[in-house]
C-alpha cells in the first residue's frame, strides 16, 4: 500500500503492493520494493537496489546503487517461510552494493540505528547489531550475531568473526581480522589485537579530558597492571569509576569464550595515548 501520492518511483521500478511507502519517497530505476516492506518518509532508494521482504526503515535513509536489503541469511539450516526482519532507523547513508541480511530465527531481526554511514560493498549478516552513529568503511564484513556499539569507526577491508562484540568509540584499523571482543574507547587492529586508546576518536565526540583520563586508568588496569582479566575485574571492584569506567569494565566481565583482544606487544605495541 502506498500512504500518498507525493512519491517520485521511476516507471521501471517494481513496487509490491503490499509495501507500505510514506511520504516523498524516491525509487530508482529498475529498484525492487517487495512486501510488506515498510520505507519511512524521504526516503531515497537508488536504481537497482532491492528491498526485499520483511524490512522496516525509518525516515529519510538513502540507500545506494544495486544495495540488496532484507535477504535471506547465508544459514544451511534457514528456512526461508521464516518470518525474520531487517530494522533500519532514520537518516542512514547505505552505500553501493551492501548487502543486509534478516535475522535466521522466527522475529528475530538484523538492526541498524540511526545516523549511521555504510559505506560500498559492506556486508551484515544475520542477527547483526549496528547501534547510533556508526561508520563501516568499504568491504567491512560482519558475520551472524556481531554488536557494534555507538560512534564506532570500521576501516576498510575489516572482518569480524560472528557473536563478536565491539565496545562503543571504539575504531578497529581497515584489514583487521577480529575474533575476540574490542572493549569500549580502544583501537581494534591486526588480528584480535588492541593498540592503544581511540585517544582521536574520544576527543571528537566531545569526551573532556578528565573523561579520557578515566578510560585511560582503566585501560592501564585492565591490560597493563601484570593481572590477568580476571584479577583486573577484581582490582575494578574495588576502585571508583565515573559511567565511562564501570561501562569499559562492564563490557570486559560480559565477554563470552573467546575474550577480548590482547593487548599488540611489540616495537609500535600498547600505545595509550596522549592523555
Amino acid at each position: 500500500m502506498i500512504s500518498s501520492s507525493s512519491h517520485d518511483i521511476h516507471p521501471t521500478a517494481i513496487v509490491h503492493p503490499r509495501a507500505v511507502l510514506g511520504e516523498g519517497v524516491r525509487i530508482g530505476p529498475y529498484a525492487v520494493i517487495e512486501g510488506p516492506a515498510v520505507i519511512g518518509a524521504g526516503c531515497a532508494i537508488a536504481a537497482h537496489a532491492i528491498i526485499t521482504g520483511y524490512v522496516r526503515m525509518g525516515e529519510n535513509n538513502s540507500v545506494g546503487y544495486g544495495a540488496i536489503i532484507g535477504g535471506d541469511p547465508q544459514d544451511h539450516a534457514f528456512d526461508p517461510a521464516t518470518e525474520s526482519w531487517v530494522v533500519i532507523g532514520s537518516h542512514n547513508r547505505i552505500r553501493e552494493y551492501v548487502t543486509i541480511h534478516r535475522g535466521t530465527a522466527p522475529g528475530s531481526e538484523t538492526r541498524v540505528g540511526s545516523h549511521c554511514f555504510l559505506m560500498g560493498g559492506v556486508h551484515l549478516a544475520h542477527n547483526v547489531t549496528v547501534e547510533d552513529r556508526v561508520i563501516l568503511a568499504n568491504n567491512a564484513l560482519l558475520a551472524g550475531h556481531v554488536q557494534i556499539g555507538t560512534g564506532v569507526f570500521v576501516g576498510g577491508s575489516a572482518v569480524f568473526h560472528q557473536f563478536v562484540r565491539i565496545g562503543r568509540n571504539a575504531v578497529i584499523q581497515g584489514n583487521a581480522s577480529i575474533g575476540k571482543d574490542v572493549p569500549p574507547f580502544l583501537i581494534g587492529c591486526r588480528t584480535n589485537r588492541v593498540g592503544g586508546i581511540n585517544t582521536i576518536g574520544l576527543r571528537r565526540a566531545g569526551l573532556t579530558a578528565a573523561q579520557r583520563q578515566e578510560i585511560k586508568r582503566a585501560f592501564l588496569l585492565l591490560y597493563k597492571s601484570g593481572l590477568n582479566t580476571t584479577q583486573a575485574l577484581a582490582a575494578a571492584k574495588e576502585q571508583t569509576w565515573s559511567e565511562l569506567g564501570e561501562t569499559f569494565f562492564r563490557f570486559v566481565a560480559g565477554a563470552k569464550k573467546r575474550g577480548i583482544c590482547e593487548l599488540r606487544h611489540g616495537r609500535d605495541g600498547g600505545d595509550e595515548g596522549e592523555d
